[in-house]
């Protein structure tokens, strides 16, 4: 199947926990300018605050997902940080055929039987941000005072079956995908090392058929840390996949 023209592709934002599709905001003009067609993502309990998240889970993620490859006429690329990166192999597993090349914004692949993280607490069904005492200073890197309130204020607790439930993967084709991540918090010589090692959190990229892994230091949160240069990596990823 043509993946048509690297300048003018469809390129499916997928937000990481906590966020929606306005967390894009500043990272989608890049791409515009670049010639790409963007579609930034809420994905189903994030629509609000007050939304009903309780019985959301992981694959009603992915499935938000797919129907937007579905709505669109050709290939798609996929862009998903943090945990949207566990979303968006979900979707490439489900639509290998569709998916030109998968983007991981400081995050990877999911691996099957995996969650995504089933380490944070929930409360009534749903994990609210928390406090910033529980990240590791290489996450905040970049995000200010200013821009921690700004994060804080639009936060959405995020539907605790989607941090825990366990993906289920059936299409090996996916190793197939080309795929890119840039990573923001971890350097690349300590990332091939992990990769050497066959450690756990890269296995699922390391089996990757085509994979490429570019550095954008700043925090865990480059759509707001470094919002620009987050849009022209995505642009450059897209213009030479692996």
């Amino acid at each position: 199947m043509a993946i048509g023209s690297v300048r003018d592709m469809d390129v499916v934002l997928i937000p990481g926990f906590w966020l929606d599709a306005s967390s894009w905001a500043q990272v989608t003009p890049v791409l515009e300018e670049a010639g790409h067609t963007v579609h930034p993502l809420t994905l189903p309990g994030l629509e609000s605050k007050d939304a009903n998240r309780s019985e959301i889970g992981f694959a009603d993620h992915v499935s938000a997902v797919v129907a937007a490859i579905d709505a669109l006429p050709g290939a798609v690329a996929l862009v998903g940080h943090s945990g949207g990166g566990s979303i968006a192999s979900g979707a490439a597993d489900a639509r290998p055929d569709r998916v030109a090349h998968v983007i991981y914004v400081d995050s990877g692949p999911i691996s099957e039987g995996g969650a995504i993280n089933d380490g944070l607490t929930a409360v009534d069904g749903e994990v609210p941000l928390p406090d910033w005492s529980e990240f590791d200073e290489s996450d905040l890197a970049g995000l200010t005072d200013e821009l921690r309130d700004e994060f804080r204020a639009r936060a959405i607790p995020e539907p605790a079956r989607v941090t825990s439930d366990r993906a289920h993967l059936t299409d090996e084709r996916r190793y197939r995908v080309p795929s890119t991540v840039i990573s923001c918090t971890m350097p690349q010589q300590v990332f091939d090392q992990l990769i050497e090692q066959g450690h756990p959190y890269v296995a699922e990229f390391a089996r990757m058929e085509r994979r490429r892994m570019v550095e954008l230091p700043t925090g865990h949160w480059p759509q707001f840390s470094r919002p620009q240069e987050l849009g022209a990596a995505i642009v450059a990823a897209l213009a030479d996949a692996p």
